[in-house]
């Protein structure tokens, strides 16, 4: 271990994330690699993937500065100026407009399988080292540096390990870190929809019993939808013929745009929050849903995650430009207490709003409205709270 390294980095995982911050490191003049065990498969325009999110404008300008935002942009990325939030309960609704934030747009609509190949379309140029199809196996670290063993027996040697591999992370298991989880026993039910009425490039949330109902603009009439429910009614409403689960879906969304059509198949996912203890262990780094997985309700994981590799972009930069160790054991902790609390404070607050809405309690039901409409009356505080959304 004590010979010279061949890597500053290897990021495993190659999700948004992961492949992001290959690049990050790669654009700060770091010799990186990246192993990932399966490659992404190249994105189509007739096959639209059913995860998609609602990315914040910080982290568009993350991705330009890395030269793969306008490639998204430009295939199919939608713009939505405003957002509409309601509880089913009563009370006045909050409402989010660019214009009146002083921004073009609030953000993008844009598939994860869009990101995921533009993205590895970068890699190559960048000098990103790839190993595809590829896992981790072992993992040996020291103060100077870590060795990876992989399945099919290469070795890969670097300063740092980062783990970017996803909620289940096998890089974080090797390096011993503890994961506090918290099960919502919900499901995520997914799919494209079509709607009576032009969307008016508008994100709407209504707050249910059952959970949250998003519904986001794709085109003038397409809209992606992330419908939270119990596990139980997730099955149901997943086994339900199409006419029926359009109508159930058109009243729980109060038939704000008409009546809504189902565009594709359906899918759920199970809801859980995972926050990892420690953000390094020794000299392994954790981002990304391996460090942090919150409720959807926000749209924000995606945004934390590349949060997390732009502080470490900048931690780079900071360190370079005053010629200081940019992987010195102080300088990656100062990384992970600020990228810790930051989303650990965003997962919980994730959580209560959950908490407060997703139930039919009588006296948090009668508190609710009038505290939306205190909210909505007051443009600081909807500033504010749109400024740290979006990463402002």
């Amino acid at each position: 271990m004590n010979r010279r390294m061949k890597l500053d980095a290897v990021i495993v995982g190659g999700g948004v994330v992961g492949a992001a911050c290959a690049l990050a490191l790669a654009d700060s003049g770091l010799q990186v690699a990246l192993v990932e065990g399966r490659e992404p498969a190249p994105w189509s325009a007739a096959q639209p993937d059913l995860r998609v999110y609602a990315f914040a404008p910080d982290n568009a300008e993350l991705l330009a500065a890395l030269g793969v935002w306008p490639a998204v942009r430009d295939t199919r990325a939608c713009a939505y100026r405003r957002m509409r939030v309601w509880d089913a309960a009563g009370g006045e609704e909050i409402r989010f407009d660019a214009d009146r934030l002083g921004r073009r747009q609030l953000g993008w609509i844009v598939e994860n399988a869009l990101l995921a190949d533009r993205l590895w379309a970068a890699l190559p140029a960048a000098g990103v080292q790839v190993h595809s199809p590829a896992r981790v196996q072992t993992l040996e670290q020291d103060e100077t540096g870590v060795r990876l063993r992989l399945e099919d027996g290469r070795r890969l040697e670097a300063a740092i390990a980062i783990a970017a591999d996803g909620a289940d992370s096998t890089l974080r298991a090797l390096a011993g870190l503890a994961v506090d989880r918290h099960d919502y026993a919900q499901r995520g039910v997914v799919a494209y929809v079509d709607s009576a009425r032009p969307n008016e490039a508008t994100a709407w949330q209504r707050f249910l019993p059952s959970g949250p109902l998003a519904v986001l603009p794709i085109g003038e009439r397409r809209n992606s939808i992330v419908w939270t429910l119990p596990d139980a009614e997730a099955a149901r409403v997943l086994a339900l013929d199409e006419q029926a689960f359009n109508r159930e879906l058109t009243t729980a969304f109060a038939a704000r745009l008409g009546a809504l059509q189902l565009a594709s198949r359906r899918v759920a996912f199970p809801l859980r929050r995972q926050l990892v203890e420690r953000y390094v262990a020794g000299r392994v780094l954790v981002l990304g849903d391996a460090a942090h997985a919150v409720h959807p309700l926000a749209g924000q994981g995606v945004n934390l995650g590349l949060r997390d590799v732009a502080a470490l972009r900048e931690l780079v930069r900071d360190a370079q430009k005053h010629r200081r160790a940019w992987d010195a054991p102080h300088r990656l902790q100062r990384w992970a207490r600020q990228r810790r609390s930051q989303n650990t404070l965003a997962a919980k607050s994730f959580t209560a709003i959950n908490t407060l809405f997703s139930n039919d309690e009588l006296h948090l039901t009668l508190a609710r409205g009038p505290a939306m409409g205190m909210a909505g009356k007051l443009p600081p505080l909807l500033s504010a709270f749109w400024k740290h959304a979006s990463g402002g």
